[in-house]
């Protein structure tokens, strides 16, 4: 089969070297505005201020790459004016190195309270309603309530997804660059495929072959399934060893700057069987269908519908049953690999210039096998545009 086997890891590693044009990183100007936004949002959900914790959204606003711990690190944005950024004094050198703002800072030592600092600061700048980010950890969102008892408090999804679910150029440009480094991944990972093969040493290869290629940490996750594993979407625990006609399912993504890849690929080790041919047929018109309805002002859950039409035309399904498609056609992606909004029943958002999703359709044939094909795209005036062209054949997986 084309592209599948032939190589080693070692021969395509040494052919791999640093993104030759990488994407420029995201810029204060751009940082600024998306402040500018979340304040007028926050105005518009009747709050005084949105309270930021650590993670994919204070990266998205402040540049800040911090995971959550147990340690408060937060950010206060009024509803006009600077932010202030809440933080252990011992991290104050580590935040002002990584601030992409311009912020006061308010600093709290070890033995100290931050949620009264966090409580002293929401009262000096007379904030009485404050909108959350709904990604802040329960004990935090608790400690800040007993610290400041008279504070009305509101989801901030709102004020955040309606900043982040909408991409930027610049934005645009990162995920393409981690997009298209995943496909190269998944391109020579087919050729180092032999039979015994374990799926950790192809996991060890994807990771390698990401930070070869300069993605920020390697691969951002990696599933690799061989045979019976792949009708389980996330598959199996435990080694597996490649067989002659095994299908092979490898779903892997990378971050640059923060952002997001996830691109799936299934095919056969071998001659694929009439079935197997059947219904990779079947997910690849799916997943066709559902790009070709997009358009600016459709519903999100009507790219859902689309894929599933097709499926149900086939004879799977309807809805969730097996054999079929068991979980929603995509999710939106950007500094989380899963965020607002999906394309899944329910999910009534109406699509718009900026969005970007995945689009995977996955067919599970409970004890046989199963197919995912999954790329992305944005929506532009007009459409959608791919990030990554869809997987062309079965026995071609590369081209």
């Amino acid at each position: 089969m084309g592209g599948v086997g032939g190589s080693s890891a070692e021969r395509e590693l040494a052919e791999l070297a640093p993104w030759p044009s990488p994407a420029p990183p995201i810029g204060r100007q751009e940082r600024e505005a998306r402040l500018a936004k979340a304040q007028g949002l926050t105005a518009g959900v009747g709050a005084d201020a949105l309270v930021v914790g650590a993670g994919a959204s204070l990266r998205y606003f402040a540049g800040v790459g911090w995971n959550a711990t147990e340690r408060l690190v937060a950010m206060v944005l009024p509803r006009s004016g600077e932010p202030v950024m809440i933080c252990p004094a011992f991290e104050e050198g580590s935040l002002r190195a990584a601030l992409g703002i311009e912020a006061g800072l308010r600093l709290w030592e070890e033995h100290e309270s931050p949620y009264d600092l966090a409580a002293a600061v929401l009262a000096e700048l007379g904030v009485r309603s404050l909108a959350v980010d709904p990604a802040l950890a329960f004990f935090m969102y608790d400690g800040l309530r007993t610290a400041a008892p008279h504070l009305e408090t509101t989801n901030g999804a709102g004020v955040i997804d309606g900043c982040r679910m909408i991409k930027s150029p610049a934005e645009l440009a990162l995920m393409a660059q981690a997009k298209a480094m995943t496909l190269e991944v998944h391109r020579r990972t087919a050729r180092i495929l032999r039979e015994g093969i374990t799926t950790t040493e192809v996991r060890r290869f994807i990771d390698q072959a990401h930070r070869t290629l300069g993605a920020d940490d390697g691969s951002s996750f990696c599933a690799v399934q061989f045979g019976e594993a792949t009708a389980y979407p996330h598959g199996l625990p435990g080694e597996q060893q490649l067989k002659r006609g095994d299908v092979v399912l490898i779903d892997t993504g990378c971050r640059v700057q923060g952002y997001n890849s996830d691109i799936t690929r299934t095919y056969v080790f071998g001659e694929p069987s009439p079935e197997l041919v059947r219904i990779w047929e079947i997910e690849k018109r799916a997943q066709a269908a559902a790009f070709a309805a997009v358009r600016p002002g459709v519903p999100c859950e009507e790219i859902d519908a689309v894929a599933r039409r097709v499926l149900e035309a086939e004879g799977l399904g309807p809805d969730y049953r097996l054999p079929g498609l068991p979980h929603r056609t995509g999710h939106g992606i950007g500094l989380s690999i899963h965020e607002a909004p999906y394309l899944v029943k329910g999910d009534r958002t109406p699509l718009h210039p900026g969005m970007c999703f995945s689009n995977e359709p996955m067919i599970v044939l409970p004890g046989a096998f199963g197919v995912r094909l999954e790329d992305h795209f944005h929506v532009t005036e007009d459409g959608a545009a791919w990030f990554t062209e869809p997987q062309p054949s079965l026995e071609q997986p590369f081209g």
